[in-house]
């Protein structure tokens, strides 16, 4: 998993509450368990019009956003079924980072599990940093997940809060695979232990 340190890019503004994985990743694409290819399905169902073309209102869809790393989204972002392709589709668009009130916790969890970092903060400050990000092309923040900060050009920087764990982890780039790994010469002196004690297993 890549790591995640600091991240200074383009932030695209997404003022929907309530959006659930199934708007982030429709059911249709969730025939695959590779991580790869999923963004073109991201936001499949409504970024799209009726006749499958890309709807030019649409944020993701506009020039102006089309290298965003970071989404700005309303309340209660990623609720709904515990899906992980959704941010499998997020990162694999490119985005690494998304800023909201709230999250589902289990599509919190998986964010951190899959190096996208989710960050709550208040109202007021999302309401600051959603009217940043619709400035277009020039809406740059800047993500300092050492310094627990997100800034932007102009304005006091924007501070949130995050487990220490779940920091610990996405700085240095550890999935759960890769925490398994770090005991690997504890887990292969158990094997040895077990097989000359219980020869028969």
């Amino acid at each position: 998993m890549e790591p995640f340190t600091t991240l200074t890019a383009v932030a695209a503004p997404l003022p929907m509450i309530n959006v659930d994985t199934d708007m982030i990743i429709p059911k249709d694409y969730l025939k695959t368990i590779k991580r790869t290819g999923l963004g073109k399905g991201l936001f499949a169902e409504i970024s799209r019009n009726a006749d499958g073309t890309p709807d030019p209102s649409f944020p993701l869809n506009q020039q102006a956003y089309k290298s965003a790393q970071i989404l700005v989204a309303g309340d209660n972002f990623g609720c709904g079924s515990s899906r992980e392709h959704a941010p499998w589709a997020l990162l694999d668009r490119g985005i690494r980072c998304v800023i909201s009130t709230s999250f589902a916790d289990i599509f919190y969890q998986n964010c951190f599990k899959n190096g996208v970092l989710p960050i709550r903060v208040s109202s007021e400050d999302l309401k600051r940093l959603m009217a940043h990000a619709e400035r277009g092309a020039n809406a740059t923040l800047t993500v300092d997940l050492p310094a627990q900060t997100v800034s932007g050009a102009d304005g006091e920087p924007v501070e949130f809060k995050i487990d220490p764990w779940l920091k610990h982890c996405l700085v240095n780039g550890l999935d759960e695979i890769a925490l398994t790994m770090q005991k690997s010469e504890a887990i292969a002196g158990h094997e040895a232990h077990l097989a000359e004690s219980r020869p028969w297993v």
